[in-house]
Parts: structure tokens; sequence; C-alpha cells
């Protein structure tokens, strides 16, 4: 089925984010406009104003989609048996893997400029990081991460996991990419773990 046809089926808003998804892996975010996609995709220049009001709001809604892709992952490492050292783990693995085959995407995603003040973004990043957050509240619980607050936790953990994705991804390092995860899992569980 074209894309022309699925437009007429009330399917615009989906191509449109499809087709940006794809022009974001080839150009970055300065190649995107909503004129070119509707060309790219054979509607009229104002069709894509039905779905998003300018550039921004298509920007934030890619932003958004990224972070409900994102949590899925995390919600799906976080489901493992075992202690909570080896789901941090699955969950930094579910990054990283992320990071890697979706770079501009995540780019996008931690881009401040990027970003308004969208609702649906918000609540698409609330959503993804309730994950890892839950994820170290329930080691708090069982005594296996140390006390404090685990929303700032986690972000200082993402914050590590962000660093460790970006020297991957620009080949930085000649080092294992799985390995540098054990490390970076280990080094910080041991440094979160509870003192005597």
């Amino acid at each position: 089925m074209s894309i022309r046809s699925r437009y007429h089926h009330g399917d615009l808003r989906s191509a449109l984010l499809e087709r940006a998804e794809a022009t974001l892996r080839k150009v970055g975010v300065d190649g995107l406009s909503l004129r070119q996609l509707a060309r790219d995709i054979g509607v009229s220049h104002a069709a894509p104003s039905r779905h998003f009001r300018d550039k921004q709001a298509l920007l934030d809604e890619l932003a958004a989609s990224g972070f409900e892709r994102l949590g899925q992952r995390f919600a799906e490492a976080a489901t493992a048996e075992g202690p909570v050292t080896e789901r941090l783990y699955g969950m930094a693995r579910a990054y990283l893997r992320f990071a890697m085959d979706n770079p501009e995407l995540l780019a996008l995603m931690f881009t401040r400029k990027q970003r308004s003040t969208s609702p649906d973004l918000s609540a698409s990043v609330q959503h993804a990081f309730a994950v890892p957050v839950a994820l170290i509240a329930s080691g708090q619980e069982a005594g296996e991460i140390v006390a404090g607050d685990p929303k700032r936790i986690g972000i200082t953990c993402i914050a590590a996991l962000q660093g460790v994705a970006t020297l991957v991804g620009s080949d930085f390092t000649d080092y294992d990419a799985d390995q540098l995860l054990r490390d970076m899992v280990r080094h910080l569980t041991d440094g979160l773990r509870p003192r005597p």
C-alpha cells in the first residue's frame, strides 16, 4: 500500500513520523522540513499542519516516540529474574543497543534546544525513566542499593550510561562495549551498595 493511499485512510501522521525518522537518520535535524516531508510522501505542503503545527511539534513527537521505545526496552530488561545488578546490566545493554541503533534519534531526545514544553514529550520521558527508578527503589527495599532519592540516583546512572553510549558510538575507544557496560554497572553498583 502506498503512503498516499494510507493517508487517505487517515494515516498521514504515522507516515510523516516514519518518513521524518528516516530523514533524521540520513541528514539530521537540520535537514528535516515539513514541506519536504509532504513532497516525499506525496501530499500537499499544507497537509502536515493538520497533525504538526510546526517543525518543533514534529521533533517533539519524534523524541516522545523515541522515549516510548526506550521505555519498552527498559521494561523488558527489568522483568528478568535475578539480583538488581543483573537487571541494571540488562537495562544498560538495552540502552546501549538503542543508542547504537538510533544515534540521531537519541541525540534529538537529549538535545535541550530541540525540546519544547510538550506534555506528551514530558509524559514519555517520565514513563521511560520510571522503569529504572522503580528498579532502584526495589533494590533499596531489598537492601542492595544505598538509601537516597531513587530518581536522583537513576539520573546519575543514566548520565554514566549516556557517556558509555557516546564513547562506543563515536569509536573513541577500542574496548569491548559489553565489557565497558559490565564495568560501569559494577562500579556504579559497588558505589551504591550500603556500607556497614
